[in-house]
């Protein structure tokens, strides 16, 4: 048979698609190459605990708004699949998330042990095989994640151990000079589990080191994987080095030299001895099953798919991507490459696809045509909704206004949106240059917090509504920035924008 829908990964992006396809009766399958669901969970991150938070007690009871501090559990209406109910952690283990994905898998239809050797298209059908067997599909959505460790182009980088395969032991480093390249959170995760055992650690990159606190962007470097900044500026023989490894060799007598083109030095080139050195740049999503009738183009140092605003390739249609995948229409900007993002990407493209093959319109519901229900309705989801706040600037909820008619829709990413007559879309977002400014630095004035008046310059998260006609944006209204993100105050957030949405209509 011909399935309507074939998800390639049984990971949390292709479980949650599944679950909402199970839902609504869609016919599709699951393949997935290892023999348990979130099988990528059973070995990353490499020292087994997870930087996506879990934080149990919010003084909340409302599901949707507990998602905001909830990074690891999938969209569900059933409260036993609430990651809560497998670790209180804040920061949990990774064996416990394979639990969790296991449970959630069951009921779905999942293929395991079927690893995908080749995809082809041709009349617009897809051909998947794995092995000895042959799956044919309307659509594919591909979920595998990013699954190959990313080799920069370095002269002798194959002389490199990898962050994939070596060792977490860290008495195989005692008294031993190490050099890790890359400085994003593998990097730094590897670097603090030998701090106690090596004798001289050096993390090196090209780039910058981005605090996740400063940018908002989950991806840097975290403070949970940062200890070893503090080894480095309070002089404890490790250091963090900007520039460009250009050339690793091997030595004679043992151990590796390398040549360092330094960043910010008067000593441009060095050659620095080492007696390991481990690659740490990243993941990228292996292409190499596609043929060439069904072959992706890659964008980003070929590291991902280049993808349509429906997460769709660019050149290939009906194949389509989800998860971490997805990451490509917000590359370091927002949260489409963690879950606590792409669940939410997730089931926009559900309602994308169902919209496109099964003529079912993105759901909404009626609100009366008028600036005090539009602004209560408004109110009443920025203040609770975890899409809108973990998908900052990327997702959208849209009020439609026509014909005498409002409708409120949830979660369209703002890139899909089309030319509606007349739209208020909703966001959350940080101000321009959020990531510049030092937030501790008290030295740095700040807006008032609950001023109407200079809303439009807060630089924190807070709300913002845009008018658009026929697709084009006329006209944009900024709620005031509020400690505990509670937009809910008559003068200072109500009130301004119900006057704000009267004006428009």
């Amino acid at each position: 048979m011909t399935h309507d829908y074939l998800i390639i990964g049984a990971g949390p992006a292709g479980l949650q698609l599944a679950a909402l396809l199970e839902r609504d009766g869609h016919d599709y399958v699951v393949l997935e190459a290892g023999e348990t669901a979130g099988t990528f969970f059973t070995r990353y991150p490499r020292h087994r605990t997870l930087i996506s938070i879990n934080k149990v007690f919010t003084g909340s009871d409302d599901p949707e708004f507990n998602l905001r501090a909830d990074w690891n559990s999938l969209l569900t209406d059933d409260p036993a699949l609430r990651f809560a109910n497998y670790s209180r952690r804040y920061f949990p283990a990774a064996d416990d998330f394979v639990r969790y994905l296991k449970d959630f898998a069951d009921g779905l239809n999942v293929l395991y042990g079927r690893k995908v050797q080749r995809v082809s298209r041709a009349e617009e059908t897809f051909t998947v095989t794995t092995g000895a067997e042959t799956f044919t599909a309307k659509r594919v959505v591909v979920a595998t994640g990013v699954s190959q460790l990313y080799v920069p182009p370095i002269e002798g980088a194959e002389l490199c151990e990898r962050y994939d395969t070596v060792s977490v032991d860290p008495a195989g480093f005692e008294n031993q000079r190490v050099l890790i390249i890359g400085k994003g959170n593998s990097a730094f995760e590897t670097a603090d589990a030998l701090v106690e055992t090596a004798a001289v650690i050096h993390v090196a990159g090209p780039h910058s080191v981005r605090l996740a606190w400063q940018t908002h962007y989950v991806g840097h470097l975290r403070a949970v994987n940062n200890n070893f900044l503090d080894t480095y500026q309070l002089k404890s023989q490790n250091a963090v080095l900007d520039g460009t490894v250009e050339r690793i060799v091997r030595r004679e007598d043992g151990g590796f030299r390398i040549t360092f083109r330094y960043a910010r030095t008067v000593e441009r080139l060095r050659e620095i001895d080492y007696d390991r050195i481990i690659l740490a740049t990243g993941f990228r999503f292996d292409a190499s099953v596609f043929d060439e009738s069904a072959r992706p183009r890659l964008v980003i140092n070929d590291r991902f798919p280049e993808q349509t605003p429906a997460f769709e390739s660019v050149d290939v249609p009906g194949l389509y991507f989800a998860g971490t995948l997805s990451q490509q229409r917000d590359f370091k900007k927002s949260t489409n490459g963690f879950i606590h993002g792409f669940r939410y990407a997730v089931r926009a493209l559900h309602h994308i696809l169902r919209s496109r093959y099964h003529d079912v319109p993105w759901p909404s519901t009626p609100v009366d045509p008028t600036p005090e229900a539009i602004t209560d309705a408004i109110v009443a989801r920025i203040n609770r909704s975890s899409g809108l706040w973990q998908q900052f600037a990327v997702l959208a909820d849209v009020v439609t206004v026509e014909n005498g008619t409002a409708k409120y829709h949830e979660e369209v990413p703002v890139s899909y949106l089309g030319p509606e007559p007349l739209a208020f879309v909703v966001t959350l977002e940080y101000g321009p240059g959020h990531d510049q400014v030092d937030p501790f630095d008290i030295t740095i004035p700040r807006i008032a917090e609950n001023d109407a008046t200079t809303a439009h310059r807060a630089s924190y998260l807070h709300p913002v509504v845009r008018v658009r006609r026929d697709g084009e944006v006329v006209a944009e209204h900024h709620l005031a920035e509020n400690l505990e993100n509670h937009w809910n105050i008559p003068p200072v957030h109500q009130e301004p924008l119900a006057r704000f949405i009267k004006g428009v209509l």
